[in-house]
C-alpha cells in the first residue's frame, strides 16, 4: 500500500490514549500503531484493550508464551506480516523457549513440542483459515489434552488475532521499528518481510 488506510492518532491525544500507551509499553516495549488507529473511535480501542487483557490473561496451563506462539501461528496462517512480527516479539518477551521459536513450523514432528501443543497449533491453523477448517478430529484431539475452559482461552487467542489480522492487513498499519527488527531477526530466514506495512 502507498499509505495506511487511516493514520494512527498521537499517544498524547488524550489521557485515555496515554493510559493505553503505558499498558502496551509494558507488554510490547512500544506503543502499537494499530491501537491508535482504533483510537479514532475510543470505545473500539477501549473494548479491544479489555478483550486483549481478558484473552491473554494467564490462567494456568495455557501459558503466556504458548498464547503468543499460538497467536503467531494464527497470524502466519492468515498472512498478516504486522501481527507476525508483533506476536513473535511477544513470544520472546513472554519466555518462549529458543528451540520452539526456531522450530515453530516443524511443531508436528519436532521433539520440542508436546502432543498437547501440537493439538493447539493444529487448531490454530484450521481455525485461522477461510473457510474454517476445524474438524471433528481436531476437536477430539483438543479434548484429549485440554479442559473446556482452557479450550475457550485458546480459541479466544485465535479469535482475537483474527480481528487483529483483518484490522492491520486491511488498514495497512505501519509496522513499528522494534517489531520490524524482531521480524527480520527471528523470521527473515523463513521469508518474512514488512510487506504492505512499510512506508
Amino acid at each position: 500500500m502507498k499509505r495506511p488506510l487511516v493514520n494512527p492518532l498521537d499517544t498524547n491525544h488524550s489521557s485515555e490514549a496515554e493510559e493505553m500507551g503505558r499498558f502496551y509499553q509494558e507488554t510490547l516495549g512500544f506503543v502499537p500503531n494499530s491501537l491508535f488507529t482504533m483510537m479514532h473511535r475510543p470505545r473500539i480501542a477501549t473494548a479491544f484493550l479489555e478483550m486483549n487483557k481478558a484473552v491473554m490473561e494467564n490462567k494456568g496451563r495455557v501459558t503466556s508464551s504458548l498464547k503468543r506462539l499460538l497467536a503467531y501461528i494464527s497470524s502466519m496462517t492468515t498472512g498478516c506480516r504486522y501481527c507476525e512480527a508483533h506476536t513473535i516479539r511477544a513470544a520472546v518477551r513472554y519466555g518462549a523457549e529458543q528451540e520452539k521459536l526456531e522450530n515453530i513450523w516443524e511443531y508436528q514432528t519436532h521433539p520440542a513440542f508436546s502432543d498437547a501443543e501440537r493439538a493447539v497449533f493444529d487448531l490454530a491453523v484450521a481455525a485461522s483459515q477461510v473457510p474454517n477448517a476445524v474438524t471433528d478430529e481436531i476437536s477430539e484431539r483438543m479434548r484429549e489434552h485440554w479442559e473446556e475452559g482452557e479450550i475457550v482461552e485458546i480459541l479466544g487467542v485465535i479469535a482475537l488475532f483474527g480481528y487483529l489480522n483483518r484490522w492491520n492487513d486491511s488498514m495497512g498499519t505501519k509496522l513499528e521499528e522494534p517489531a520490524a527488527d524482531d521480524g527480520v531477526e527471528l523470521l527473515g530466514e523463513k521469508g518474512w518481510t514488512r510487506g504492505k506495512h512499510q512506508y
